[in-house]
């Protein structure tokens, strides 16, 4: 009888510490954050990506996506043409249609990683029709336009299905 409730308390405990540990894998928890910002987002995707932790970068993006997506598609709406880039503060004030822009950007390039050819493309026609006029600084000094390189991947994954 006894040995019967030692046998019970010690599968308790072991699925207990199963159940605890597979709760508490890396693999599962969520990606850091940090201050949710979407300049922070974008970066820590740019970051996984270049890491090959594709599937946190994913997550970044949809977070970007979902925080900021709306007062994206705002910024695009009041836009006819691409801010100056002189003074910079004019293209930076666009912050958050940058960002998600630069992100559905690099969704692209992480799915092509991924080797999913569809949702890269689902990405890059994204970034085109909902966030064409978003900006990417380069740490090298310049602004360059994510939706422009998305127009030249679409081109490129069309004509491999061709």
């Amino acid at each position: 009888m006894k040995t019967k409730e030692f046998v019970k308390k010690i599968t308790r405990t072991l699925i207990g510490a199963f159940a605890i540990g597979i709760l508490t894998h890396p693999l599962l928890a969520e990606p850091d954050y940090g201050d949710h910002s979407s300049s922070t987002l974008t970066t820590k995707a740019w970051n996984a990506m270049a890491q090959q932790q594709y599937d946190d970068a994913l997550a970044y993006i949809a977070k970007c996506e979902e925080l900021y997506g709306a007062e994206a598609k705002k910024m695009q709406a009041s836009l006819t043409n691409y801010a100056p880039n002189d003074p910079k503060e004019e293209t930076t004030k666009l912050w958050a249609l940058n960002d998600v822009g630069t992100c559905m950007f690099i969704k692209g390039e992480v799915l092509l990683k991924k080797g999913d050819k569809k949702g890269a493309l689902e990405a890059f026609n994204k970034l085109v029709k909902e966030y064409k006029y978003a900006q990417c600084w380069d740490p090298k000094g310049w602004f360059w336009k994510p939706a422009e390189a998305a127009k030249q991947k679409i081109v490129e994954l069309q004509f491999e299905n061709e």
